[in-house]
């Protein structure tokens, strides 16, 4: 129906091999460029997307289907430097409810590489800030993703889902550690993160909570890697930071190495890998390795595209566990009715959202209605006072209350019952009932929703000129 015209094309874990997911990974800026690219295409009049190491979506409200599809499968191809035949097979496409129950089922971590990770909130809130931030979230997506937060929130806090899969970091780790405990596995190893990163500070404090001697901190910025380290010093007594340039310097001293950085090339190559065994081994040999060092080096690659060298899996004393090998680990975590749980609060979710979507639809229609009878009244008022000059401020307050109390009588019935009409499935066709009817003026009906899409909202969104505007056209097709 009119009243929600959303669609989300996207590529996730689910849908394309790692290879492709890799390549098409995008940073900040090229995120930036592909919203404001979307919103300059004819079809959207919102936008934002939703990237994480393990899917790439975007988001937008568009007023053709086909057309939408088109246009936001072609910029996705052309940003991330996918070629469109070779993405094409891997995308996949929701339109209005099924794109509002797609996102729900992310938000509640059931579309994770580990089910039920709770990062992912995080970044549906990185989204719905960005959507902000370039004024390419009207009121649909600031509604939508907003509740989508609300949802997965929900999801944690009423059923155990969040223990069914947890991070990606945790579930890495525990991969690495095997049959033991991570907390047994790690205590007395040296510990070296590289990135200061959602994953990577997540892994730090991991490990710091594990028990591990020393905690080596890598990044770009030393700042951030500064900070980090800091908040950890109550964990770790030996929690530094250093650039990024030390890393070769640090990995022969390191038993555990976590990297996820944003980097587009690789952080550890094969040769930085061999050259730290090897000195590794002669620190060993000369009895300076200390007494907690580990037999293999333990290497988890959160990174997308991969910041380790693939072809650590082949070199002798080291172990790597990289999103790949999570991925088929995950594929065989047991599925508990947490999941069904789940499933039945984003139904829920769904169709509470959509019915205020269409109840939302029909406001400004109504709100029109009720400004031309004020108008009516006063007018008539004015022409009461013309014909009647003598009439003291009693008998005109008097009369002015009746006329308005008639108006008000024979309005209450079809207001009310038309938003509640409206918020039925396919009741977008009341409003234009409504219009057509009271002969309604569509300029003034479309003012109404500008009006309420510009006003600075309470969440702090702001809505996009025009976005809003009533939509005319019959019943749209569904995908």
């Amino acid at each position: 129906d009119a009243g929600m015209s959303l669609l989300v094309v996207g590529l996730s874990h689910r849908s394309a091999p790692v290879s492709v997911l890799e390549r098409a990974s995008l940073a900040a800026d090229q995120q930036t460029k592909l919203v404001q690219d979307s919103l300059a295409a004819e079809p959207a009049t919102e936008a934002t997307v939703l990237a994480t190491c393990n899917r790439i979506e975007l988001y937008a409200d568009v007023d053709k289907f086909h057309a939408g599809v088109a246009e936001l499968s072609t910029l996705l191809a052309q940003h991330t430097g996918v070629g469109l035949d070779e993405l094409t097979p891997y995308l996949y496409v929701h339109y209005e409810d099924r794109a509002v129950h797609h996102l729900f089922s992310v938000a509640c971590g059931l579309d994770s590489m580990v089910v039920g990770e709770g990062q992912i909130l995080g970044q549906i809130k990185d989204a719905l800030a960005l959507g902000q931030e370039l004024h390419t979230a009207g009121r649909l997506l600031n509604d939508l993703f907003q509740q989508a937060l609300r949802v997965g929130k929900r999801a944690h806090s009423e059923t155990g889902i969040d223990k069914a899969g947890q991070s990606l970091v945790t579930f890495g780790l525990e991969q690495l550690a095997g049959d033991m405990p991570v907390a047994g596995w790690a205590a007395g190893r040296r510990a070296l993160v590289i990135g200061a990163g959602s994953m990577s500070s997540l892994a730090a404090t991991t490990l710091a909570r594990a028990g591990v001697a020393e905690l080596v901190i890598a990044n770009r910025t030393l700042d951030r890697a500064r900070r980090l380290a800091e908040s950890l010093t109550g964990l770790v007594a030996g929690a530094r930071a250093v650039p990024m340039e030390r890393v070769s310097a640090e990995l022969p001293h390191a038993d555990v190495v976590v990297s996820c950085t944003g980097a587009t090339g690789l952080v550890l190559t094969a040769d930085m890998l061999t050259e730290a065994l090897d000195r590794r081994a002669e620190h060993r040999a000369g009895g300076a390795a200390g007494p907690g060092a580990a037999e293999t080096v333990a290497l988890l690659d959160l990174a997308m595209p991969r910041d380790i060298d693939a072809a650590a899996h082949r070199l002798a004393g080291l172990r790597l566990v990289d999103i790949e090998s999570l991925a088929e680990a995950a594929a065989d975590e047991p599925m508990a009715a947490d999941v069904d749980q789940v499933r039945a609060i984003v139904s829920a979710e769904v169709a509470a959202f959509g019915a205020a979507q269409r109840a939302a639809h029909i406001t400004p229609t109504v709100v029109a209605l009720r400004t031309m009878a004020a108008d009516v009244v006063a007018g008539e008022i004015a022409r009461l006072e013309g014909r009647l000059p003598d009439l003291d401020e009693r008998q005109r307050a008097e009369i002015t209350q009746t006329v308005r109390r008639v108006v008000d009588k024979l309005l209450h019935a079809p207001t009310v019952r038309v938003k509640q009409l409206a918020s039925t499935p396919g009741g977008a066709g009341y409003a234009d009932a409504l219009r057509e009817l009271f002969d309604l003026d569509p300029q003034a009906v479309a003012a109404v929703s500008r009006a309420d899409a510009n006003g600075t909202r309470p969440d702090g969104g702001v809505g996009r000129p025009g976005a809003a505007a009533v939509q005319t056209d019959p019943k749209r097709g569904r995908a």
